[in-house]
């Protein structure tokens, strides 16, 4: 049952706004998952977080803050084609959108009309080698 994800929604002045959103670029991540690594550090200490100047993590660890990880050209460009690819196929998605309304509204307006061709009907009507013909 805890698999489900929730939303959580709170209001922020401007200036807190913008200086998270320099956070999230900074580090090239959406807001959202700023805010989901937020949340999973204070779950995971128990509401225990304290913010530390970076001086003191520097010295600490010897590392430098915040943690950097080298990621292979091709690991990027990867990512990279995929973005594309799921750009294409949402385009693609909207015109079959596009299209099923169309064909939607084109069927509304012939409703008028109730011609019906049975199938049986044009079983005898046609030579086997000519292709059927509607209309």
């Amino acid at each position: 049952m805890g698999s489900k994800n929730k939303t959580v929604s709170f209001r922020v002045n401007e200036d807190a706004f913008e200086a998270l959103r320099e956070i999230a670029d900074e580090r090239d991540l959406s807001l959202s998952a700023v805010f989901r690594d937020y949340v999973d550090t204070l779950v995971a200490h128990d509401g225990q977080v304290e913010v530390v100047p970076e001086h003191r993590v520097e010295d600490a660890d010897g590392e430098s803050f915040p943690p950097t990880v080298e990621v292979p050209k091709s690991f990027v460009r990867e990512h990279e084609r995929l973005e594309l690819e799921a750009e294409h196929l949402r385009e693609q998605l909207d015109e079959y959108k596009a299209y099923v309304t169309f064909l939607q509204d084109q069927l509304e307006n012939d409703e008028g009309t109730d011609e019906v061709v049975f199938l049986e009907d044009l079983d005898g009507s046609h030579d086997d080698d000519e292709p059927y013909q509607l209309g």
